[in-house]
């Protein structure tokens, strides 16, 4: 009775299976968070009701488990979750499923022969959740929420080396806002935020989900185009370069309008680093800037 109790009292799941991976013990909290109460299902194999287990991960830690009676860790940066439970969490990170450490062990009778074996279950959604927030807080630009200057570093690196093994076409713009100084010391710095989050937001809205949009310092921007031909690249330039040109930042009732000038390079034989790729587009921005702004360089061959 006391062991019973205890079985129902623990803040985490616990469920126990016999050799035919059949319900022998499902607790409390396994019933309040599956809506399953355990007198369904007690003595039904675990299959009927969690067919996605059905699989030779999850199969195979199991029959480890009772064949040497070690114990299986299936940690939710793995797998995520072993059973798919609703997720509640405080910090606002949306998962679809409860994060979920398991714990398979066995269980031996008085012979030392394994007949059980047991699953806990802990939710750890909210570690999950903060482990986002930092890996975000890390990678992303505090003002405009894009990715930042550490964050392109990285992925610059991991593009150029996968692009240039498949040979596959790779492409990069860099921009700069025109005369940003004048701007802020014209509107106020508060006024420059604005510009700064509304052009994100601007530009955002017309990259794929592939390309990989960064602020690189200050004023200056940066986006990574895989599988991008230098002609796409050309035209999706042309495109941001037109969008910025004819949109007003209305900033406390005051219009500001504001050019960017854009340097393109792309991923050729003769570029043998990511730092080649990326000083090749800095020097066809800077050209651009040289030869009046408010336009597009392609960086030659």
């Amino acid at each position: 009775m006391i062991f019973s109790q205890i079985f129902d009292m623990l803040d985490a799941g616990i469920v126990i299976l016999d050799k035919d991976l059949r319900v022998s013990k499902w607790n409390r909290w396994m019933s309040t968070h599956s809506d399953i109460h355990s007198e369904r299902i007690i003595g039904k194999p675990l299959f009927n009701f969690y067919p996605e287990l059905n699989e030779p991960w999850f199969l195979r830690n199991c029959k480890s488990v009772f064949t040497f009676g070690n114990f299986a860790f299936l940690s939710y940066k793995l797998h995520n979750y072993c059973f798919p439970f609703k997720s509640y969490n405080s910090l606002g990170y949306d998962f679809e499923y409860m994060q979920q450490n398991c714990t398979v062990g066995p269980l031996r009778n008085d012979d030392n022969n394994i007949d059980y074996i047991y699953i806990t279950v802990i939710d750890v959604t909210e570690v999950a959740s903060y482990e986002q927030k930092l890996i975000e807080m890390n990678t992303r630009d505090g003002l405009t929420d894009i990715y930042n200057r550490r964050f392109f570093d990285t992925r610059i690196e991991e593009e150029f080396v996968r692009h240039k093994r498949y040979s596959r076409p790779m492409s990069m713009i860099m921009l700069d806002i025109d005369f940003f100084k004048k701007a802020n010391d014209t509107y106020g710095h508060q006024a420059g935020d604005f510009i700064l989050i509304s052009l994100t937001k601007l530009i955002t809205d017309r990259l794929r989900k592939t390309d990989i949009f960064c602020r690189y310092g200050g004023e200056e921007f940066c986006c990574i185009l895989p599988e991008t031909t230098i002609d796409s690249a050309n035209s999706l330039a042309e495109e941001l370069l037109n969008a910025v040109f004819s949109h007003t930042f209305v900033f406390n009732k005051i219009n500001i309008n504001i050019t960017i000038s854009l340097g393109i390079s792309v991923l050729d034989d003769d570029i043998n680093s990511a730092e080649t790729l990326l000083k090749k587009a800095d020097d066809a921005l800077y050209q651009a800037k040289q030869e009046g702004r408010n336009q597009v360089v392609v960086a030659s061959s």
